[in-house]
């Protein structure tokens, strides 16, 4: 089969590699669409963990074309999309169902082939039917279940408001997802106005450019000079790590699901409003619970299908399998504004 391979930091060739017949447990996955996380471009560009050379991407969707002999629960044909993850099913964290936590985990796209090939060899186990689901939406599916994993584990309340610090693909998701939880007020900050025009058409009563306007006064008022009830940083800034403090309220809560990959050091104001305020901070990590993979995947797929949730809308570029060096160059050195970026190896 083809596929875009990394050899090493930035250098990804599209060749011919070989792929065994999967084993009787495994389904062969035809991947119609895959999507580059901000973690692959990251990784991609530090020194990589893993053994290299290496076949990235964990957000993707396709079609069983092959199944081992021991596989019951999807036929060939079927569109699935497929859950990167595999817990080890032995650790104290798995056997308490908190997966996300796993001590020895598999991920596909970086200890084990991903989706940016032709084809892939998952466990069945490790694939979800979508039915007639378009599959540039499926492949989304991943982001959107960290985005409500993210969500489901702060507990908004009705009528809350809330800050979405980072408007790109995870935030706009968090935004669609506080929404439908009933969050009365979102208001959605990013240095880009275009980012910002996105989060308004998804129904943010607000947005904060903090590079034209003071962050922290601007929040107070529109929050009667409160702050408001719970803040979710998605830039994976260190900056705006530290900003989720001050704009939120006596009593509120923070959710980190942003990584800033650099240190993360707190002025003294800032650092104090953790306990003068007696905030609540929780980190969110993955997008897994029990019965694995969780509702964070069972619920994404239900309020895709039926059209709560937006993904077209989020789609920026589309590359062909032997354009996946231009993608990541493309975001890796900014040349054009993006929202979800997609590799489609096998178009239908």
């Amino acid at each position: 089969m083809k596929a875009a391979v990394l050899h090493s930091e930035n250098r990804i060739i599209y060749q011919e590699v070989d792929i065994d017949h999967c084993k009787e447990d495994e389904v062969k996955v035809q991947v119609m669409a895959a999507g580059i996380c901000g973690s692959d471009t990251h990784k991609l560009m530090t020194e990589w963990k893993y053994s290299l050379p290496a076949i990235m991407g964990h957000e993707f969707s396709g079609l069983i074309v092959e199944r081992g002999n021991a596989v019951t629960n999807v036929e060939v044909g079927d569109r699935v999309v497929a859950i990167p993850f595999t817990p080890c099913k032995m650790c104290s964290y798995c056997n308490s169902g908190e997966f996300s936590l796993c001590e020895n985990h598999g991920m596909l796209g970086s200890k084990s082939p991903g989706g940016f090939a032709e084809y892939v060899n998952i466990k069945a186990t490790n694939v979800l039917p979508i039915n007639g689901m378009d599959f540039e939406e499926a492949a989304m599916i991943e982001p959107l279940a960290v985005a409500l994993h993210g969500v489901l584990h702060i507990h908004p309340r009705i009528g809350d408001k809330a800050a979405v610090f980072g408007v790109g693909t995870i935030g706009i998701l968090v935004i669609q997802w506080l929404k439908i939880a009933g969050v009365k007020e979102i208001i959605a900050i990013d240095i880009s106005d275009e980012k910002l025009e996105e989060a308004k058409m998804m129904g943010c009563e607000r947005t904060i450019n903090p590079l034209k306007e003071d962050l922290v006064e601007t929040v107070l008022s529109y929050t009667n000079g409160e702050g408001v009830d719970l803040s979710l940083e998605c830039a994976g800034s260190k900056v705006t790590q530290e900003q989720c403090l001050l704009v939120t309220r006596k009593k509120g809560k923070v959710g980190y699901l942003g990584i800033a990959y650099s240190d993360v050091l707190l002025k003294e104001h800032a650092f104090e409003s953790i306990f003068r305020k007696e905030l609540t901070l929780k980190g969110f990590w993955n997008s897994y619970s029990a019965p694995f993979p969780g509702e964070e995947w069972i619920k994404s797929i239900e309020y895709i299908q039926n059209g709560r949730i937006k993904l077209k809308e989020l789609i920026s570029h589309r590359y062909k399998l032997e354009e996946t060096q231009k993608a990541f160059d493309m975001m890796i050195n900014r040349k054009e504004t993006y929202g979800k970026v997609l590799i489609l190896p096998n178009k239908e």
